[in-house]
């Protein structure tokens, strides 16, 4: 995975965004045991405990389930990862119409710039 950190938000919730951004997408299917945090954390390039936290994030949510002995696996509950999914569509959707509000863009132009996108 290629990791990526902004200096906007504390590193363990963009692992949290981006695991689930991993899980979304298929990096991780559903059912998947993930690598250690130890491994995990050694390939971004951070803290074990930074990772670990973002992984007892993801566990709270759902997103991820432990294993006593085996291992954190990826949730095989499609309901779960379907939310999560829409979730952040839904931010990456807010993020998109608040910049284009800050270029002065109105409602219908946005509209119109997306319909004459599509259409290429």
């Amino acid at each position: 995975m290629d990791w990526k950190f902004r200096s906007d938000q504390p590193i363990y919730s963009q692992l949290v965004e981006q695991i689930k951004l991993g899980i979304v997408s298929g990096v991780f299917r559903p059912g998947d045991r993930l690598s250690s945090v130890r491994d995990m954390a050694s390939e971004a390039g951070v803290n074990p405990n930074t990772m670990q936290r973002a992984l007892q994030e993801l566990e709270r949510e759902g997103m991820v389930y432990s294993q006593r002995t085996s291992g954190r696996f990826v949730t095989e509950d499609m309901k779960i990862i379907e939310g999560a999914k829409q979730s952040l569509a839904e931010q990456q959707i807010k993020s998109f119409l608040d910049a284009m509000k800050k270029l002065g863009y109105r409602r219908e132009e946005i509209l119109s710039l997306l319909e004459d996108g599509s259409e290429e």
